[in-house]
């Protein structure tokens, strides 16, 4: 288990610091606080020292009773600076929440309180999670900040959307639940091997908008769930994982390296840029098979009935699989739809789901019927058919995650196939 080390500065979502030091010291991590005098506002030292056992540092001149150690660990027999001695411990730091006054001190580099020294002099894996109102997170000084921050390799942990603390306001600005600050923490820690170390995974999820006009578009209703459920998976087995996302609202799993598109064009140049270094292919993105001509400059007036000229898009998955390497697997995604006999439905759309993996060089197709309730865009479940070319593989009704894992079980399966061939010849 690890050594985490919680930076905790003044904000409302500081309540929820409490529960992150509870779940990761149920889960067995030693955790070390410190606080500003700020966070003292909203939450007590004495309920973080109840819950981690040991003490909270707020002041850079205050003495560590722990000199530094973290609990479960022999303190040193000298006595040390507490900001050094306590990061040198560390296996990672996370502040949770950060303020926007934090965010700012720290992308400055400013050492004025025992959260920001601690973080300037800390060599270990750093974290941080913004907690605010929407308006100081969209302000362009604090995406300034934080960009700096990613930029010297520090992991920010996004703000969810939902009620802020202000009375009736809702934005993004949220500081996440617990589990997902611990994930994120538990993603940057170094652990043993998984079964997928060292591969490199290019997953794609949600769906592309093609513009009509500046407020106006073709798109269609992928939420990306099912993609997101593949990254979070792969990069749980240890893979290197890039999500490339079209219009996905939702955030990405912890340790995942995120690209934001638009237009089926976006993600075509997406994919590839990063297809060439990639082991594994997981195509779950839906992108727009058509898109208008010409898109108007500005938007199209309300008057009368307007004719749009649609031309196909680039086949993304069709081009990649016909510049595959070798030692590359490619997984491709068919969602149709059922109407009239839904036993005929479902069996055309299999044929339909052959069809493709012959004409796109992919190893497996993963097919399934979105026009059921239960498992359409928006769900939380999924059944599907994994065609591959030696027969159908059908996984029941599951959650997206569980679903996820069976398609990476046949990702497996296929990869020690293709390198038993490649050694007997």
């Amino acid at each position: 288990m690890a050594r985490i080390l919680l930076g905790v500065s003044g904000g409302i979502a500081a309540y929820k610091a409490l529960e992150l030091a509870r779940l990761a010291t149920s889960e067995g991590h030693a955790v070390r606080v410190l606080m500003t005098h700020s966070a003292g506002r909203f939450v007590g030292a004495a309920s973080f020292e109840g819950i981690v056992g040991a003490p909270v540092l707020t002041g850079d001149f205050e003495r560590d009773p722990l000199r530094g150690s973290f609990p479960g660990d022999p303190a040193p027999e000298h006595d040390p600076i507490g900001h050094l001695e306590v990061v040198a411990n560390a296996d990672a730091y996370l502040v949770a929440p950060a303020s926007a006054n934090t965010v700012a001190k720290l992308a400055a580099g400013m050492a004025e309180s025992m959260v920001t020294t601690s973080f300037l002099a800390c060599s270990a894996p750093r974290l941080v999670a913004p907690a605010m109102n929407d308006r100081m997170y969209r302000d362009a000084a604090t995406q300034a900040n934080l960009r700096t921050l990613r930029e010297r390799g520090i992991t920010v942990i996004e703000p969810e959307e939902g009620a802020l603390a202000s009375r009736g306001e809702h934005g993004v600005g949220r500081l996440p639940d617990p589990r997902r600050l611990l994930d994120a923490i538990e993603s940057v820690l170094p652990g043993p091997s998984g079964p997928w170390d060292g591969l490199r995974v290019l997953v794609s999820a949600g769906g592309t908008r093609e513009p009509i006009d500046p407020v106006r578009f073709i798109g269609n209703r992928s939420s990306g769930r099912m993609g997101l459920a593949l990254a979070e998976r792969a990069a749980a087995r240890g893979a290197d994982v890039t999500l490339v996302a079209a219009n996905v609202t939702l955030p990405a799993p912890a340790g995942v390296r995120r690209v934001d598109v638009e237009t089926a064009a976006e993600l075509a140049s997406a994919m590839e840029a990063e297809f060439g270094s990639t082991d594994v292919l997981l195509m779950a993105a839906a992108p727009a098979d058509f898109r208008p001509s010409v898109s108007a400059d500005s938007k199209i007036a309300r008057e009368g009935s307007i004719e749009l000229d649609l031309e196909p898009t680039d086949d993304i998955l069709a081009t990649l699989g016909g510049g595959r390497r070798e030692g590359q697997t490619l997984i491709g995604f068919a969602a149709e739809t059922t109407s009239g006999d839904p036993s005929a439905g479902e069996k055309g759309g299999l044929e339909r789901a052959r069809a493709k993996l012959r004409r796109k060089g992919v190893d497996a197709i993963v097919f399934n019927d979105v026009s059921r309730s239960e498992i359409g865009f928006e769900s939380s479940e999924n059944e599907v058919v994994i065609v591959e070319a030696d027969g159908d593989r059908p996984v029941p009704l599951a959650s997206k995650e569980s679903v996820a894992d069976a398609i990476l079980d046949r990702v497996e399966a296929i990869r020690a196939r293709a390198a038993e061939q490649s050694a007997s010849e």
